[in-house]
């Protein structure tokens, strides 16, 4: 775990003396956390989430933006999601807008290559990576590799190797880590746990969990035109690791998601959220077959937004086989026989996004990102009596629990070892979903039984120069 040099110089003497004349802001006040405790953080990828993060860390006293890094120097995002507009210069000017206040004269480091920032920045800590998909691995596990704890969106990887590649590194390097699953960190998330190993609804063999989000990309194949790159993108480094194709609004800033060779599409995207609470409170691990389908011909460049992935789990102790269903675009579970749709208190999740656990008594159903548990029916949330806490909570933010493993503290909950677990079953439904039929999983030699057709889907191709390496 790397140490932070920075406390022992205000040790010493030399230290405490230069403490002394520092001006009276950087004193603070309640809940202040002085620059020899912060951990100074480089946020890698400046788009609609590096935004949103940087927001997020900067009202966190323990973290210090530091530097930031993007292609881009802006990205119009005001028709998207994210309402705004990003980039490397617009995250940039809010950082140092922000320190400035209690910091006068704060400046943040701006680069366009995040490999030049690891080798120039030396005073990095921590990096946060809030890149397109196909970027996540290459930059975490650089970052790993340059002694930086990182803190990664999800997915953890654009592919299944990846996110094994990025796992060893993480264990092998020994930095803190953390995958951006917000929900995680709830109470919520260890409440669904503890009733369902109470035995609140009996036991479960059946999990469905869905997502509205999902439509990026329409149509098929790739755009035919081939319009200017527009001024302040560096469209080859946006590119990464990707054989190079003609720039198009189609790919970037924001609808990357829907292209097989940058995003995830749907279930990349939700499922890390809305699949965590099944994965946690069952302990799944790997599927022994996963099966799909999508709504209209699977594409070879768009991803689909709608469909219905099935894995099947086998069983783990006294837990019996599990089957969990994803369902994307829009797709929803059938409603339980004797629950009434039209009852708010009985509806599924939050409609659009969410997870149903099914008993042999009753159900268990939670919102999307890991929300509150309840028990249906009705009356059984209301006979239900409550357990003692038996899980461990999380205290504070999901940027504060990975702030403190940075800082020498326990793991963080999403640590990138439960992280690539989970992200490696998402990622299995876009490999079943590429390839067609029932696959019959052997994590063990990372292949598909019956289908050696599918060892395309789970690796990616690499332009030269920016291959990951496995040592």
């Amino acid at each position: 775990m790397k140490t932070f040099q920075r406390r022992a110089f205000l040790k010493t003497g030399i230290g405490a003396a230069a403490f002394n004349l520092v001006p009276r802001y950087v004193l603070g006040g309640p809940g202040f956390v002085p620059p020899s405790e912060q951990v100074a953080v480089a946020v890698i990828g400046a788009g609609g989430m590096g935004m949103t993060d940087a927001r997020a860390l900067l009202a966190e006293p323990e973290a210090r933006i530091v530097a930031v890094c993007d292609v881009a120097e802006t990205a119009d995002l005001r028709d998207q999601w994210y309402r705004c507009i990003a980039g490397r210069k617009p995250v940039k000017r809010l950082i140092e807008e922000t320190v400035s206040k209690t910091v006068p004269g704060f400046t943040c480091a701006e680069y366009e290559d995040f490999r030049l920032l690891l080798e120039k920045e030396k005073g990095v800590d921590a990096v946060l990576c809030a890149t397109p998909d196909h970027l996540h691995a290459p930059v975490s596990i650089a970052a790993m590799r340059a002694g930086k704890h990182v803190y990664c969106e999800k997915p953890l990887a654009h592919s299944v190797e990846e996110t094994r590649l990025v796992a060893r590194v993480a264990k092998e390097t020994g930095v803190a880590t953390q995958m951006g699953i917000q929900g995680h960190s709830k109470t919520s998330l260890q409440l669904t746990a503890e009733w369902i190993q109470a035995g609140a609804i009996g036991t479960v063999r059946e999990v469905h969990a869905w997502s509205d989000v999902g439509q990026w990309a329409t149509g098929q194949g790739r755009p035919a035109d081939t319009p200017p790159v527009p001024a302040g993108l560096n469209w080859d480094l946006w590119l990464g690791p990707r054989p190079f194709r003609p720039y198009h609004p189609a790919y970037a800033p924001y609808n990357w998601r829907g292209w097989w060779a940058f995003g995830t599409g749907a279930i990349g995207d939700m499922a890390c959220h809305n699949m965590d609470p099944a994965v946690y409170a069952l302990n799944l691990h790997d599927p022994l077959s996963i099966e799909a389908c999508t709504v209209g011909e699977v594409d070879s460049e768009v991803t689909s937004h709608g469909g219905i992935y099935r894995y099947v789990f086998g069983a783990d102790g006294a837990r019996p086989p599990v089957t969990l269903t994803w369902y994307a675009g829009g797709l929803m579970p059938p409603y339980p026989e004797g629950l009434d749709p039209n009852d708010p208190q009985q509806q599924l999740g939050e409609r659009k996004n969410g997870v149903l656990f099914v008993g042999e008594k009753g159900y268990i159903t939670c919102p999307g990102w890991a929300g509150m548990p309840r028990i249906l029916p009705l009356a059984l949330h209301r006979s239900f009596t409550k357990p003692e806490p038996t899980l461990p909570r999380v205290k504070g933010s999901h940027f504060h629990n990975w702030l403190t493993a940075c800082k020498g503290g326990p793991k963080a909950c999403a640590e990138f070892g439960y992280a690539a677990r989970l992200t490696e079953i998402v990622l299995l439904g876009n490999v079943a979903l590429r390839t067609g039929g029932k696959l019959f999983w052997d994590a063990g030699a990372m292949k598909m039984k019956n289908a050696p057709q599918a060892d395309a889907f789970l690796r990616d191709v690499y332009r030269k120069g920016w291959e990951l390496r496995e040592g």
